[in-house]
């Protein structure tokens, strides 16, 4: 597999509230992990590391003692987010200017040519195979929520001022349900995490054609194009090639 990843501050914000971990060569176990962060003071920074590595310490420790089948691994994902959950939550309450702090979350295990997933709030998973992209986690947002009901379209979606505002995320409550699927990751197919901050500012057509063209450089060019288009957010992209 070829890994590539870049974060950046992007053009309108004083600090970067994103994180990301991803596996090395070395590394028996092929995890990817990102978290947007949010919260007053530092509490999104906080957050989003606290969760990053509660979820990578959970699911190395305890992956080699489950039964590796599909129920299992999905099991073990969900319950890494719920202990990092705990975690950011009892932070939160030790200092009064972390109240409120949370994160997005999203977890991706490669393992027997399949990626076991797990996702809370409006960070992304897309799968690229051949000449599609395909969203495969669901954004907790309160516009999302708005379009499937059939209230308003994807493309009104796009502009509506209440479109950051999270339905669901990682650290604000005592206990959290994060979404956990499994999809298969076959040779040639590719894999990006990202953050808001990419797709809030670069279409989803676009990100395909940015992959598809140099995927090398993508993680780079992804960044760079959405500070482009205005870089409104922190910006982190990571990609996954099955090659």
């Amino acid at each position: 597999m070829k890994i590539f990843a870049n974060t950046d501050l992007g053009k309108a914000r004083d600090m970067n509230e994103d994180f990301y971990y991803i596996a090395t060569d070395q590394d028996e176990l092929k995890l990817y992990i990102l978290a947007d962060g949010m919260g007053g003071y530092n509490g999104g920074e906080i957050a989003s590391r606290l969760a990053t590595a509660s979820v990578k310490s959970y699911i190395e420790t305890n992956f080699s003692g489950i039964e590796h089948d599909r129920e299992s691994i999905l099991k073990l994902i969900e319950s890494s987010i719920e202990y990092a959950n705990m975690i950011v939550y009892e932070k939160a309450k030790e200092n009064a200017e972390l109240v409120n702090m949370g994160t997005t979350l999203e977890v991706c295990l490669i393992y027997n040519n399949k990626a076991f997933i797990g996702h809370i709030g409006d960070s992304r998973i897309y799968r690229i195979r051949k000449e599609f992209i395909r969203k495969l986690t669901k954004d907790h947002s309160y516009v999302e929520q708005l379009v499937e009901d059939g209230t308003i379209t994807k493309e009104e979606a796009e502009n509506h001022p209440k479109k950051n505002m999270l339905m669901k995320a990682l650290g604000c409550t005592p206990y959290v349900e994060p979404d956990v699927m499994v999809k298969g990751f076959l040779k040639g197919d590719v894999i990006l995490i990202c953050s808001d901050g990419l797709t809030n500012m670069v279409k989803e057509e676009e990100i395909f054609e940015i992959v598809k063209s140099n995927i090398e450089n993508s993680s780079n060019k992804l960044v760079n194009r959405a500070n482009e288009m205005g870089g409104y957010d922190n910006i982190t992209v990571i990609i996954i090639e099955n090659d």
